[in-house]
């Protein structure tokens, strides 16, 4: 489980274009609001995990700690739904938040509500490892996978332009399989750039840093079955620290196509 807003890499939810997630690794420019999800976006990765630990904090029951979180991971949704605003992250939030619950509430064990969570945290960490001993570095994967529009292909009669945003073609399902065989080709063109391996290597290094940090933080609190700190953990080394590396991710891979901007990388 994990407090990280969702890393699908479409438009913020707000709809204002801003780029979100993965997304904003291909931007000119940065926005930590946007890259994250926004205040909301944020707000509903945090609260279920908030709630539970302040709550457990306080009445040291495990049950109502689990509904609690569950009851804040809804609203989100419904909220969503009263709006009419896109739900894909608040349902993501719940799946996520639905993991941890059923473990918790399976063993008994308060700490239990985040053991998925750090599962999840080595398996990536393993996989980061891996690509960048094989030289496929995972942030290369992600990276070109947007630049190639794959998030667009699944649109009939959408071809990527040259941000990796969605655009309509007149040619209709020939230009989409054209666009995807090309996508697929793209995903593998990359590694006969030198400085293009160079720099994605580099930045998985920065992700393989960040799952690190977060289990040699909270397996020890896991085991000691420390659910306050635990807790606390959870909350500072996730969406501050995804934000911090998703931040130092773009420095490094920013321009390094021929034809991106030039100049010194800015932040808004």
């Amino acid at each position: 489980m994990s407090s990280t807003p969702s890393t699908h890499p479409d438009q913020d939810s707000s709809g204002d274009g801003a780029r979100r997630g993965v997304r904003a690794l291909t931007g000119d420019t940065f926005s930590f609001a946007a890259a994250v999800g926004g205040v909301r976006g944020v707000v509903e990765a945090v609260l279920p995990g908030l709630v539970f630990v302040v709550v457990f904090v306080v009445t040291e029951d495990l049950t109502w700690s689990l509904v609690a979180s569950c009851g804040a991971a809804l609203l989100a949704v419904v909220a969503r739904l009263v709006q009419r605003t896109p739900v894909t992250q608040a349902l993501g939030g719940v799946l996520g938040i639905a993991v941890g619950v059923f473990w918790a509430w399976r063993t008994g064990e308060a700490e239990d509500f985040y053991a998925v969570g750090l599962w999840t945290n080595a398996a990536y960490l393993l996989a980061f490892l891996v690509s960048i001993a094989v030289r496929w570095p995972l942030v290369g994967l992600f990276v070109e996978a947007v630049r190639a529009g794959f998030s667009d292909l699944s649109g009939a009669r959408r071809t990527p332009d040259d941000d990796g945003d969605a655009t309509h073609d007149a040619d209709g399902a020939g230009v989409g399989q054209e666009s995807g065989a090309s996508s697929f080709a793209a995903l593998a063109a990359w590694r006969s750039d030198a400085d293009l391996v160079r720099r994605y290597t580099i930045a998985s290094w920065f992700w393989v840093g960040l799952f690190a940090v977060r289990l040699a933080v909270k397996v020890p609190l896991y085991l000691d079955g420390d659910v306050g700190w635990l807790g606390t953990m959870h909350l500072v080394l996730g969406v501050p620290l995804w934000g911090l590396v998703l931040w130092l991710t773009w420095v490094v891979v920013r321009g390094a196509h021929r034809g991106d901007s030039a100049g010194e990388p800015t932040t808004r």
